[in-house]
């Protein structure tokens, strides 16, 4: 009698596919890296460095890190929903003493190496201005200023601002190699 041969049993983890990556993912990530370094963040100034995450992460690797549209608002561009869930603290810095250095590391070790790379460029070059810079910054790009189209200056507006449009001001800015930018307030 001949007796099947049988093949080991090899336990492998379940296939775990990447979530996808929120705004709220990324402003806790500038959340918690402003409380590791001592730093305070506002909802204007999250707002755009959230944003310009956005913004580079499209312009250097052809791909939008979350869905949610920025709005082309008074003070530069916004997340509704993100801006909704820190409103209570209006000009006030954001407390948020459950994201600290450990959730920072968290944080980032969640993100692709890619990511990790952009949101450490993102610090270097955005990170320590203050909120009114930033928001001059945006008001004076592009995206910012073609969503807003005829809307005067000072006038509520919740136009969108298009990613196409985002990818094709900010790709201009992007290095040969394609893995680092530029700033476009260097030029």
């Amino acid at each position: 009698m001949q007796t099947a041969l049988s093949m080991p049993v090899i336990a492998l983890p379940p296939l775990r596919l990447p979530e996808a990556t929120s705004a709220d993912q990324i402003a806790d990530y500038f959340m918690a890296f402003a409380n590791a370094t001592g730093s305070l963040i506002t909802n204007m100034k999250l707002q755009k460095l959230v944003f310009y995450t956005q913004a580079w992460h499209i312009a250097v690797f052809n791909q939008e890190i979350f869905e949610e549209d920025f709005q082309a608002w008074i003070h530069g561009p916004v997340v509704p929903s993100l801006y909704e869930r820190y409103k209570s603290f209006q000009w006030r810095p954001i407390i948020r003493d459950d994201l600290n250095e450990g959730s920072l590391r968290t944080l980032e070790n969640a993100f692709s190496t890619s990511m990790q790379e952009i949101l450490a460029d993102i610090i270097i070059e955005y990170f320590y201005k203050d909120a009114f810079a930033l928001e001059q910054s945006t008001h004076s790009e592009a995206p910012w200023r073609i969503a807003r189209g005829g809307v005067a200056a000072d006038e509520p507006s919740t136009n969108v601002i298009d990613k196409k449009t985002i990818h094709d001001y900010y790709s201009q800015f992007v290095k040969s190699d394609g893995q680092e930018f530029q700033s476009s307030q260097g030029l």
